[in-house]
């Protein structure tokens, strides 16, 4: 069967070819550190597991959720909001579950792209942006991120013409692939620009608890009237170790919200409800778990910072995520040396160019191996004379 001309748009997921150049790996009998996708190594906290384990047994758990989310997981992401961020939001019109944040990035492509709309996506990204404005019959148009400019978009970049015909705008900070962050200023100027244009702000802030050395992550929705411009994606996969649990949260603008939940109740049926209860543990319980696993990715963060500028490179320490992003010595590309660490020291690293065409000089380390893998990396590294120069 001849499958849709969308598909032939649609590169094979990083995660997944890397989830196969492991599998060769392993099955060669090579020692893989794996320091690829970004999955919290360490489990999901026992108080939260508890109250999951108690509500699976609750047979009024298992039966449909509502399409919105629950209640009490909608108010419970209200309060988490006005504590974390001081924003007041509505749980009735302005929050949404999602089955993780990854799934409502794709999905609000279909609630607002027709064919031919521009969708602003950054480059390097998250892939899930650009893949779903294919599924969408869009037109990416890239905002490169630039070192020079702290892997932040130049707005002023973007031609009018495209901006006049462009329906949404994808941001994410903390950012994925480059651990960078953002201020309240550059919010702003988004916020300016998108009521410019009337373009709505996709903001992926799937990060904001993961920072280092006193730096707190603002959500976008503090800008005053951001929610007339924006919808804010989050989700406890990374703040909790929940990757697999799959829960999350749209939140923002209350039409953005509702037209993404009136879509969505055509295509997915809501969260488990033992997971919303979980969720709203997560959310509301103690909080401890996450200073604990920032500490955690601080000591991994500087042993790999110290490492790497041993060895040649001239590298700051991130402020926030998981991830650190690296160039790739002088004269070869993200692939070619994503294939030489994997090669010769048995390390999986995804090539920058997984992320776009701007990535290609760079190669992304997810610190989600223990201390000392990560000092086996390194080693490694320096035993095969892997520098940067």
């Amino acid at each position: 069967m001849k499958t849709s001309k969308r598909m032939d748009l649609i590169p094979p997921y990083l995660f997944a070819e890397l989830d196969k150049k492991k599998a060769l790996a392993l099955a060669k009998g090579v020692d893989v550190i794996n320091l690829g996708i970004g999955d919290p190594d360490m489990p999901t906290p026992d108080h939260i597991i508890k109250v999951m384990q108690k509500a699976v047994a609750n047979p009024e758990t298992h039966n449909y959720p509502p399409y919105e989310g629950t209640k009490s997981f909608r108010e419970a992401v209200a309060t988490f909001y006005k504590n974390r961020f001081n924003v007041e939001l509505d749980p009735e019109k302005e929050v949404l579950s999602l089955i993780g944040s990854k799934e409502g990035l794709a999905h609000v492509h279909l609630a607002y792209v027709d064919p031919g709309d521009y969708v602003l996506v950054p480059d390097p990204a998250y892939p899930v942006y650009k893949v779903a404005t294919c599924f969408a019959d869009g037109k990416n148009f890239i905002m490169p991120l630039l070192e020079e400019n702290n892997f932040l978009p130049d707005l002023s970049k973007i031609p009018d013409e495209v901006a006049n015909k462009s329906k949404l705008m994808f941001l994410n900070y903390p950012n994925n692939p480059t651990g960078a962050v953002a201020t309240l200023e550059f919010f702003e100027e988004a916020v300016h620009y998108a009521k410019k244009h009337d373009i709505l702000i996709c903001h992926d802030l799937a990060y904001s608890e993961m920072a280092y050395d006193n730096y707190k992550a603002p959500s976008f929705l503090e800008v005053p009237n951001s929610k007339d411009v924006c919808i804010e994606f989050n989700s406890l996969s990374k703040t909790y170790n929940m990757t697999g649990w799959r829960i999350g949260m749209a939140v923002g603008n209350a039409e953005a919200v509702q037209t993404l939940g009136r879509l969505k109740n055509n295509i997915d049926s809501g969260v488990f409800k033992a997971v919303q209860y979980a969720g709203i543990e997560a959310l509301l319980g103690s909080q401890d778990n996450i200073s604990k696993m920032n500490e955690l990715y601080k000591k991994r963060r500087d042993i790999m910072t110290n490492g790497l500028n041993k060895l040649g490179w001239d590298i700051k320490p991130i402020q926030a995520t998981f991830y650190m992003w690296i160039p790739v010595p002088e004269g070869s590309n993200s692939k070619d040396f994503s294939t030489l660490l994997l090669e010769t020291c048995g390390i999986i690293v995804p090539p920058g160019i997984g992320y776009g065409e701007y990535g290609d000089k760079y190669f992304r380390i997810a610190l989600t191996a223990p201390e000392e893998r990560i000092r086996l990396a390194l080693q490694r590294m320096e035993e095969n004379n892997i520098k940067f120069k």
